[in-house]
C-alpha cells in the first residue's frame, strides 16, 4: 500500500484528507508544520507527499523545495494541496518541485486520480 505524508497545520483539513486516503487503502502519516513534515519525509521516505503552503514557520513551497533539493527525498512526488488558487501560486510551486496542485476543498476523486497517476510515474 502507498504510503502518503500529510503536511498541514490544520488538523480538519488533515483529517479530511486522511478518511479519504483510508478510505482507498493508503497509510497515512502527518505533520502539522513545515519543518515537521520536512524532517518526517526524510525518516519516512513516503510514496508521495501532500503539501500546505500556508503554515507558520517553513511554509509549504519553502519545505517543497527542500525536499527536492535533498537526495535522500528528491525522488518522492509532492502534490501541492491549499487555499491559495492564483495562477502564480500554481506556478510557484511547481517550480518549486511540486509534480501535481490541487486546491481545498479537495475532491476525493480528483485526489486519488492524482496520486494514481504520480505513484505510476
Amino acid at each position: 500500500m502507498p504510503k502518503v505524508l500529510i503536511v498541514d497545520d490544520s488538523p480538519t483539513e488533515t483529517y479530511k484528507l486522511t478518511s479519504m486516503l483510508e478510505k482507498n487503502g493508503y497509510t497515512v502519516s502527518a505533520a502539522s508544520s513545515g519543518a515537521e513534515g520536512v524532517a518526517k519525509a526524510k525518516a519516512e521516505k513516503p510514496d508521495i507527499v501532500l503539501m500546505d503552503v500556508v503554515m507558520p514557520g517553513l511554509n509549504g513551497f519553502q519545505a517543497t523545495r527542500q525536499l527536492n533539493k535533498s537526495p535522500d527525498t528528491s525522488h518522492i512526488p509532492i502534490i501541492i494541496v491549499t487555499t491559495k488558487d492564483q495562477e502564480t501560486d500554481r506556478v510557484w510551486g511547481m517550480r518549486q518541485g511540486a509534480k501535481a496542485y490541487l486546491t481545498k476543498p479537495v475532491d476525493e476523486p480528483q485526489l486519488i486520480e492524482t496520486i494514481t497517476s504520480l505513484d505510476q510515474s
